[in-house]
């Protein structure tokens, strides 16, 4: 069926990008981030996003 040959390729495809990914992460010559650094990012990222969207929501 055609659902499954693209089914298989974007399965192929996510892997090839996956695999790379990891490459180049294992070949990286940039300092390790800290755990405890990564979170606060994440967290930093996630309450930006919340305010825009609070902000865009009031707007309408």
């Amino acid at each position: 069926m055609a659902s499954e040959r693209v089914s298989q390729e974007t399965e192929a495809s996510y892997d090839l990008w996956f695999r790379t990914k990891v490459a180049e992460a294992l070949h990286s010559t940039q300092p390790p981030l800290p755990h405890d650094a990564a979170v606060a990012r994440v967290k930093a990222l996630l309450q930006e996003r919340r305010q825009a969207r609070a902000a865009r929501s009031l707007v309408r």
